[in-house]
């Protein structure tokens, strides 16, 4: 007889260990018995709680949109100022958590399989649409509406494009991608602040 209570445990479990073997992979090419021998529970289990392996990979998609939401909307909470705003966005993004690599590689699995499965292809465009709004919040009062729009997806590029190299083994330290995204940023706000003296 299961334990009461037990099962949002073990769905935690399910999709922490689905993130971690297709991270370690790089490929969504992992089995519902790779996947439950991580979490420590019978196949029979992960099935009965997800029924299929793609269900598994579709909450485990929500559970990292679930975690990156909460993140930012913590960190804007605690910005004071529209520039802190677009700090805190960029950091949450770059967060240890956030850029580690198993995480960072199986983003790049799950965008590689948004090509042919509509329904992570929705949920990445979700968190597209956070990103840029995320972002457009601190930008707008400081750039206008129109060079704000331009600014967020400079930005968005530029934190996808790290996700990417990062993923690769190409790509800067935590602190260095922060660094440029910063700098994007400032030399934009820079150049329109020059425009208005």
């Amino acid at each position: 007889m299961p334990k009461i209570g037990m099962e949002p445990i073990r769905r935690k479990a399910l999709t922490d260990a689905a993130i971690e073997a297709i991270g370690a992979r790089g490929t969504m090419d992992v089995t519902m018995s790779d996947i439950a021998g991580r979490a420590g529970v019978s196949p029979a289990l992960a099935h009965h709680y997800f029924g299929s392996k793609h269900q598994l990979i579709i909450e485990s998609v929500r559970a990292l949109l679930r975690d990156l939401r909460q993140d930012a909307e913590q960190a804007l909470k605690n910005a004071r100022t529209s520039r802190a705003r677009i700090s805190a966005v960029i950091a949450v993004s770059f967060s240890d958590k956030q850029f580690s690599d198993e995480v960072v590689a199986a983003w790049l699995a799950f965008y590689v399989d948004a090509q042919r499965a509509p329904e992570i292809r929705r949920l990445l465009s979700i968190y597209a649409r956070r990103l840029h709004s995320n972002l457009m919040s601190g930008l707008s009062p400081l750039a206008g509406e129109s060079d704000a729009e331009r600014i967020a997806e400079g930005a968005a590029a530029m934190i996808d494009g790290l996700y990417i190299r990062k993923a690769l083994g190409t790509g800067p330290a935590r602190y260095d991608a922060v660094a440029l995204v910063e700098d994007h940023i400032e030399t934009q706000l820079l150049e329109i602040r020059g425009r208005t003296v």
